[in-house]
């Protein structure tokens, strides 16, 4: 049997005859990219081909949908959507503080046309267009909103310094003896360049817009927090003031009530640690409260007395004597231990003084140079007890005053407050335009009088008032009134030489002079003529404090003060003064 011989024939003979193919790398990606590029495109015109407007569909700006618009169309919609949305003031919260704003004075406004052509080249880009055949959300475009940024940045300053909040610190008060916590505040102040960002990515506001926009603050903690305050109020403060504190000086005792040590007493942060209590011992040394008894405790040294004799020289009418004070340091160092302690024994303790020397005596008069009268005033008035009583009491509290060069002398410092505990009673004063009854009254008397001397004197004046409207027996436009805390009467002594006041009071007359040493040769008084006047009007008062006023009308008047030396003018000052009508009031 023959074996067939096996033979290949037809295709496989070309097969087997041709050359083995080999494939390159950049052969095989070109026909990859080929077919990416014949896929992306395929996809591109497929996204396309599924928009078909200018306008993709579902696209919207803050929540208004202009998918499937024209740009026209799209412009339209969003000047009506949002229109009024970016024209409404905006609601802008700096901390705590809620403000209001027009968006034209922030410097904002909405380019409608810009957002439209943004939404159309969100659109069609390849990306977007694509992203769409497999995104089943709308896309969001967000507005292009123009800010200006000077006028933005100028507003936004302004709204922060209104809106801002200092740093408060933790601390208590008193008020009318009690202790009373002051809580800290945390200081806010706006942070200028976040809030234009913030106004720009917020801008306009529509879903939510009622609710105000919160712009970004730095905040300042204090130092001194709640912890801290309500510690103070219950360890030191309220201890303070829960009952009197006593010192003993010479072997007699000087009570000082709650009331007076809240008065000069407050709670001080110096930075380095917790509160504590500080005494403002200056104050409390010049309260009559506590003054008085302290001057039978301790008594004070005696200046010695001046007059002028026959010549009209100066001379000594009564030598002083030494005394002895107690100083600020030594008052503060007795005290503030005192107030936390619990009990009578705990809150008495012993205050130091020491001697001291007067500064006026028959050796020191002409190196202070006192030597001559340098000017004299007095005024007449009516007698009245409550007068008799009032303005003899505040020169008794004068009498003897000695203000050294280049001191500033005080009426209310000098004189003190005008109650029953300091000698003063009830008398017409002057409040709101009308006469009313309350202590001291009658004391202007004195006031006008050492204001007038203070003018004949040619020293400076550092504060004075006039009275609310003319008073006849007063000079016009060369007198003053007093106020406790709220109007004094202080001179300057800038004539280079001590000067002494002397102040004598009668029954129908005050007078004040000055002693020392003349700066100028004669001071004049010029008075201009009055301007600006204006008539009274009439009325009726039933109030339990109403007193009868006779009608006077009010005007403008000045004075000019005139500085002589050798027999000519060397300095003018001029002074206005404004009186009002006094109405006539019938009480009834």
């Amino acid at each position: 049997m023959r074996r067939a011989s096996r033979t290949d024939t037809g295709a496989g003979a070309a097969n087997r005859a041709a050359p083995a193919r080999r494939w390159s790398a950049p052969a095989v990606a070109g026909v990859a990219g080929g077919a990416a590029a014949l896929g992306f495109g395929g996809l591109y015109a497929a996204g396309l081909l599924l928009a078909g407007q200018d306008i993709a569909s579902g696209t919207k700006v803050r929540g208004v949908d202009i998918g499937g618009l024209s740009r026209a169309e799209a412009g339209r919609r969003l000047d009506r959507e949002l229109g009024p949305a970016a024209a409404a003031p905006l609601g802008l919260r700096i901390g705590d503080r809620t403000e209001q704003a027009e968006p034209a004075a922030l410097g904002l406004s909405l380019d409608t046309a810009a957002t439209v052509d943004r939404a159309a080249r969100s659109g069609s880009d390849p990306v977007s267009v694509i992203g769409r055949l497999f995104s089943s959300g709308d896309p969001e475009v967000r507005p292009v909103v123009r800010l200006d940024e000077k006028t933005a940045r100028a507003a936004v300053d302004g709204i922060g310094k209104k809106a801002g909040q200092e740093v408060r610190e933790g601390t208590v008060t008193f008020e009318k003896g009690k202790a009373k916590p002051v809580p800290p505040v945390t200081g806010t102040a706006l942070d200028v360049d976040r809030s234009l960002g913030a106004l720009r990515e917020a801008y306009p506001r529509t879903a939510g817009g009622g609710d105000p926009l919160e712009l970004p603050v730095l905040r300042t903690e204090p130092r001194i927090g709640q912890q801290e305050t309500d510690r103070a109020l219950r360890e030191l403060a309220e201890p303070a003031v829960s009952a009197p504190v006593t010192l003993t000086a010479e072997g007699k005792r000087i009570p000082i009530s709650p009331a007076v040590l809240a008065r000069h007493l407050s709670l001080k942060d110096d930075g380095s640690g917790p509160l504590a209590p500080a005494l403002d011992a200056n104050a409390l040394l010049a309260d009559p409260a506590f003054a008085d008894p302290l001057r039978q405790a301790v008594p004070r040294p005696a200046e010695a007395k001046l007059r002028l004799d026959g010549s009209g020289r100066v001379a000594v009418a009564e030598e002083g004597r030494a005394g002895r004070q107690i100083t600020e340091q030594a008052l503060s160092a007795a005290v503030l231990p005192l107030l936390t302690g619990s009990g009578a024994a705990a809150r008495t303790g012993e205050v130091a003084t020491e001697a001291v020397q007067p500064k006026l005596t028959p050796d020191t008069v002409q190196q202070l140079g006192i030597k001559e009268k340098v000017s004299s005033f007095t005024v007449r008035f009516e007698p009245a007890a409550y007068r008799t009583t009032n303005i003899g009491r505040a020169a008794e509290l004068i009498n003897g005053s000695l203000v050294l060069p280049d001191e500033t002398w005080s009426f209310n410092r000098t004189v003190g407050e005008r109650t029953k505990e300091n000698g003063f009673v009830d008398g017409l004063i002057i409040n709101n335009g009308q006469y009313e009854k309350a202590s001291g009254g009658g004391v202007s008397a004195v006031a006008t009088t050492v204001f007038n001397a203070m003018f004949f004197a040619g020293v400076k004046p550092v504060e004075y008032g006039a009275h609310s409207f003319y008073i006849e027996r007063y000079p016009e436009g060369r007198e003053a009134t007093v106020a406790w805390g709220s109007l004094d009467l202080r001179f300057a002594n800038d004539s280079g030489k001590a000067l002494y006041i002397q102040a004598e009071a009668t029954d129908t007359s005050i007078a004040i002079t000055f002693l020392g040493t003349k700066k100028y040769e004669e001071i004049r008084a010029t008075q201009g003529p009055r301007t600006n006047v204006k008539q009274p009007a009439t009325r009726t008062d039933s109030g339990p404090k109403c007193e009868p006023q006779s009608p006077l009308e009010g005007f403008d008047v000045s004075v000019d003060r005139v500085f002589v030396q050798g027999g000519q003018e060397v300095k003018r000052e001029t002074m206005k003064t404004r009186y009002t009508p006094r109405d006539s009031i019938t009480c009834g």
